[in-house]
């Protein structure tokens, strides 16, 4: 992510780390769905940045929950990593979950955040902070959470649907809330500091937090978005923002697509992605999360023929009548 506005600029191929390749097999009733998923990043030399990752499956009454992470962080790499290691515990800790789960997950990201506050305050020299975005798969539910500008995109028969919001200063949402709270935006960054307006950590920033009950401009509580996964929905992409800034989020959906149907290899397809977001400039961390939910390739799409008119002009109507009746 851009993080802190003097972040020096990275150079790339310092290491890749491919993930294993994992299949969960179940049952879903309408339709028999097959796990896959991979995780690939690339970070660059820069010390002060860091993308983290995480996947568990976790059994809860009999229904198997699916979990995935990415923390980009700025400033240094104790934020994404305390997120990385404590918020899947606080979300399944919490007494409400699996019930309740927006609710539970909204509340873990701010509680996640407090509890880092209070580690801050013990170690001074964790002056960090990181974006995280969650996925969630219980049984047919799929549920993104998102704080600051990674994203996720869900292919529904080839078709992108977004399941997540950037949160930049330069969205006008944000802009007003982040002004609503004695915040303000300079030059495209929030406070002239921060190119995000939501996060966990950076506590040692004096004015982004805490304002009151109200919270501070840089908030931890994310944006929700849940859908019910069906027979159409073929994989999920998640991206660092180093993605996002060379790809739409159809051009990724489709690029993705192409891949899958060539070779059927999630883990080439993750590799792809990242390898073709370098060619096109990307000059951030890049981490490409990809989770397919078939273990058939995405079927080839066939152009339908063009549809005749349903209505036609009086004109037409009164040519038409001409021509019948001179045959």
């Amino acid at each position: 992510m851009d993080g802190l506005r003097r972040k020096q600029p990275g150079v790339f191929a310092l290491y890749t780390r491919l993930y294993n390749f994992l299949e969960d097999r179940r049952d879903w009733g309408l339709f028999n769905c097959c796990y896959r998923y991979c995780l690939l990043k690339m970070e660059s030399v820069c010390e002060n940045t860091t993308v983290d990752v995480f996947k568990q499956n976790k059994p809860v009454d009999n229904e198997a929950i699916s979990f995935y992470g990415v923390f980009d962080g700025h400033g240094g790499k104790d934020a994404a990593h305390f997120v990385r290691d404590n918020l899947p515990r606080v979300i399944v800790e919490d007494a409400d979950f699996p019930l309740e789960l927006e609710k539970v997950v909204r509340r873990s990201f701010v509680q996640t955040d407090s509890q880092f506050a209070e580690t801050c305050s013990h170690h001074r020299a964790q002056s960090s902070g990181t974006t995280a975005l969650t996925a969630m798969i219980f049984g047919r539910s799929l549920l993104v959470a998102n704080a600051g500008d990674c994203r996720a995109v869900l292919s529904r028969g080839g078709t992108a649907i977004e399941m997540s919001m950037d949160h930049r200063p330069c969205s006008l949402n944000e802009k007003l809330r982040v002004e609503s709270l004695g915040g303000f935006v300079d030059d495209g960054y929030l406070n002239g500091l921060l190119g995000v307006t939501r996060a966990l950590g950076d506590w040692h920033l004096e004015g982004m937090k805490e304002v009151g009950n109200l919270g501070g401009p840089l908030s931890a509580e994310p944006e929700l978005k849940m859908v019910t996964l069906t027979k159409d929905d073929e994989f999920l992409i998640i991206g660092s923002d180093g993605i996002w800034d060379v790809f739409s989020n159809q051009n990724a959906v489709d690029f993705a697509r192409k891949r899958l149907q060539e070779h059927n290899d999630v883990k080439s397809c993750c590799k792809e992605i990242v390898e073709e977001a370098i060619k096109r400039g990307a000059t951030d961390n890049l981490t490409a999360v990809l989770v397919s939910f078939h273990l058939e390739a995405p079927q080839i799409r066939v152009n339908q023929p063009g549809r005749v008119a349903r209505s036609i002009s009086a004109d037409g109507l009164n040519s038409l009548r001409i021509l019948l009746g001179n045959q």
